[in-house]
């Protein structure tokens, strides 16, 4: 009885020891899982990458920088913020330039996904271009994204420019007015004359 007893913490070490051991395995596995796809998707890109250059050579894009950068302010109130936002090409073709993103994968490269419609729409407002290409290298296509952007709303209901133009039709109408009284008024005095020299 006294030998069970004794062997009660051996055997509580014992698994303590099994679990430990069994949880630092998981953790490392699960590390090296991560790293392993970090890695094959950093290899995807690169690859996807190489592909793309020629994919845009091919339909007469002109690579003018690899990974450019941009600064990108945004103010919040009194605060302003400073990002710097790294692209994947510029590119330039017929006079025009362009920021080439290149994506792979499958949810990616189409613009249901919300991060590709952002990033996209990121790079136009901030990098002085005339459009965005969206490059799939996987599937070996390059388009042009546009965006139909809403003119900004005037603040404070009436636009500046609209107040302007009711002010100076107001100004031309008032003189038109103005005249045509003047020479209304001139014609009635010289109506009026000759009756009176007629009755004296």
């Amino acid at each position: 009885m006294e030998a069970r007893v004794h062997a009660i913490p051996w055997a509580v070490a014992a698994i303590v020891t099994i679990v430990a051991l069994v949880q630092t395995l998981r953790l490392k596995l699960r590390a090296w899982s991560v790293s392993r796809r970090l890695r094959l998707q950093t290899g995807r890109a690169q690859a996807g990458e190489a592909r793309a250059v020629a994919l845009l050579a091919r339909r007469g894009f002109t690579v003018t920088a690899s990974q450019p950068t941009e600064q990108w302010m945004v103010q919040r109130g009194e605060q302003a913020h400073a990002f710097t936002l790294r692209a994947d090409y510029l590119v330039e073709r017929g006079g025009l330039r362009y920021v080439a993103e290149v994506k792979t994968g499958q949810d990616a490269p189409s613009l249901a996904a919300r991060a590709t419609r952002r990033q996209l729409l990121e790079y136009y407002c901030a990098f002085a271009v005339d459009g965005v290409l969206l490059v799939d290298a996987d599937a070996g296509t390059v388009d042009e994204v546009s965006f139909q952007l809403p003119a900004a709303r005037p603040r404070g209901g009436t636009s500046s420019s609209l107040a302007l133009t009711i002010f100076v039709t107001g100004l031309v109408l008032g003189a038109f007015a103005t005249v045509a009284v003047q020479r209304f008024a001139r014609s009635g005095r010289a109506t009026a004359a000759p009756a009176h020299a007629r009755r004296d």
